[in-house]
């Protein structure tokens, strides 16, 4: 399954600077190899993600939503103590999220377009290769 997933930071304030996008990228890299989720792409605007993420069809998407946002909410907030001042409150991400499928050969490159056109400030932070289509390439 391949997914574009979107998660804005709480409030949301603007915390994605350089270091805390090298923390976010460096964090996603670690858990993809522990959880089973490939990070096709992650793109970083001032106060939200982008995420488009390959995972395995027993994974739900609201739960790599989980995995992703919690293990990445305690590696920025122990690493970056400024970012918890900023966050009031205890919590990294906001509750809600934006996910949807993405077909490798409809909508994958359509997708890409909008991710990298988003905001003033987007950034790729990280690009990956598709794992399960390589042979069809």
């Amino acid at each position: 399954m391949l997914y574009h997933i979107v998660c804005p930071a709480k409030y949301r304030k603007k915390v994605f600077g350089k270091e805390v996008v090298e923390t976010l990228k460096e964090t996603c890299r670690e858990l993809g190899e522990a959880y089973e989720i490939h990070f096709v792409e992650i793109g970083a605007d001032e106060n939200h993600v982008h995420f488009m993420v390959q995972s395995i069809p027993s994974l739900s998407v609201s739960r790599i939503v989980t995995i992703v946002k919690s293990i990445t909410a305690r590696q920025i907030f122990f690493f970056h103590e400024e970012v918890r001042k900023i966050l009031w409150g205890g919590k990294f991400w906001t509750s809600g999220y934006y996910a949807n499928t993405v077909g490798h050969y409809a909508n994958e490159r359509v997708i890409q377009d909008y991710v990298q056109k988003q905001g003033k400030t987007y950034e790729r932070i990280y690009r990956g290769q598709l794992k399960l289509f390589d042979d069809l390439v």
